[in-house]
């Protein structure tokens, strides 16, 4: 899934590098190039004084020490030299040469050149132009400095705007996390309130939101609406149809009760009855949890096991038996009341079916999630038998009256609500069987915890 968070991230993460990259090389040429422009300025001063004592005192390199009075030319291989060449050869040159000689660029023109060469203790640049003597002959003055000032100047500079660089980029990576979550934070917050809103029944407000995404949250609202009508057309339908088909199977029932009666054999064909409203119970189940209503539906679960107790405790099933309601007041589960008894129903009356003396429901909440447990005392179920059970239709015992969709029906209603039903061995001896829901609702919107 494509994240716009994540895209956001890495377009500002990409831009920041990309801006701080081409702007650290472009301010690392133009401090390069004014670096070099200076070296090269000061070697021009030098070479300026070099002519200018030339002038004064001729090829006397003593004389001329003396009038430029800088101590590092009088110093052997000390990076500084200047040298003055003839057309026959060396005219004279600073002690700092000793022996050697600086090479004579190929082009000497009246006008000052620089360039780089090698010199006695390592690369050098050299300032270089062309004087006219008074015989009328032509000289060449050379001042040369070695470049090693030069390259740690550049070295400073590149470390310099590396550190500055680096700070720039994480402030910029920085402030791209920020924008984003800035910019996302009203997304966040609909997603919210969709959940929030949609448990209340409430309509979304475009005013409470920026203008880019007021058009959205329109259609949302929009949305919900058109949902929440069509979930309650279905249940209704599925509601009225129940009711509709009662009415005939109820008609029917009758009619095999008075043949029986007659003395007419009507067993098979009242069981075929028992499934076929077994089988329309439960597909009319399956419609209600296809068609879950999630918004501000919270079903109170010691009110609906009380109601079922009462029915049940009026009932034959239950002569002989005790049916015993351990509920904590006030808990509260988010699941339609009718899909909740429907489920809790159908276990309580399995276990009045097949419990010899006692039947218990427990409920109780924890780590955001609400368990409700039917046990009994009856023989109980093998666990190789659990997902027989669970199957629509699977009945392991035919001694007892019934379609075998309870279990299934309910299990259906369970899943529909992101729950589930499970089968284990009752304290009691018999089977628990415990309805397992999560507190914050179905999937598909964001659980919002605690209790009502």
């Amino acid at each position: 899934m494509r994240s716009l968070r994540r895209r956001a991230i890495l377009s500002g993460i990409a831009l920041a590098a990309l801006s701080v990259g081409l702007g650290g090389v472009t301010l690392f040429l133009f401090l390069d190039a004014l670096a070099l422009r200076q070296f090269d300025e000061a070697l021009a001063d030098r070479h300026l004084q070099v002519v200018a004592a030339f002038d004064a005192v001729g090829p006397d390199a003593e004389a001329m020490s003396g009038l430029l009075g800088v101590p590092s030319y009088e110093l052997p291989h000390s990076g500084r030299y200047w040298q003055v060449v003839g057309e026959t050869g060396t005219i004279t040159a600073s002690t700092s040469l000793l022996d050697s000689v600086l090479p004579v660029p190929e082009r000497v023109t009246s006008r000052l050149g620089v360039t780089e060469a090698e010199g006695p203790g390592g690369p050098v640049r050299i300032g270089h132009r062309r004087i006219d003597l008074e015989d009328g002959s032509e000289a060449t003055v050379m001042v040369a400095e070695a470049t090693e000032r030069l390259e740690e100047e550049r070295r400073l500079v590149r470390n310099g705007l590396a550190a500055a660089f680096g700070l720039v980029a994480l402030f910029g990576l920085l402030s791209a996390m920020l924008q984003t979550s800035a910019v996302l934070r009203p997304l966040s917050t609909l997603r919210q309130d969709i959940a929030r809103r949609w448990q209340r029944e409430e309509a979304l407000d475009p005013a409470d939101y920026p203008s880019e995404v007021a058009p959205v949250v329109a259609d949302i609202n929009l949305l919900i609406a058109r949902n929440r009508d069509l979930l309650g057309r279905t249940r209704r339908q599925a509601a009225d149809l129940a009711h509709a088909l009662r009415t005939p199977s109820a008609i029917l029932r009758n009619e095999l009760d008075s043949l029986q009666q007659a003395g007419a054999p009507v067993e098979r064909a009242a069981e075929a009855l028992d499934r076929i409203d077994a089988q329309i119970l439960r597909s009319l189940a399956r419609i209600r949890a296809a068609n879950v209503p999630v918004g501000g539906t919270r079903a109170d679960v010691r009110q609906s096991a009380e109601r079922l107790a009462r029915l049940f405790r009026s009932m034959p099933l239950s002569l002989g038996k005790t049916l015993e309601i351990e509920v904590e007041p006030d808990l509260r589960i988010a699941m339609d009341a009718q899909d909740l008894e429907e489920a809790l129903g159908n276990l309580i009356e399995n276990a009045m079916k097949w419990g010899r003396s006692r039947v218990v429901v427990r409920a109780a909440s924890d780590e955001g999630r609400v368990s409700v447990s039917v046990e009994d005392d009856g023989p109980g179920l093998p666990e190789s038998a659990v997902a027989e059970a669970l199957r629509a239709g699977g009945r392991l015992d035919t001694s007892a009256a019934g379609s075998g969709l309870g279990l299934p029906i309910a299990h259906d209603l369970a899943e529909a609500y992101g729950g589930r039903i499970e089968l284990q061995p009752s304290d009691l001896g018999g089977l628990r069987a415990t309805l397992s829901l999560p507190r914050g609702g179905p999937p598909g919107l964001p659980a919002l915890g605690g209790q009502p």
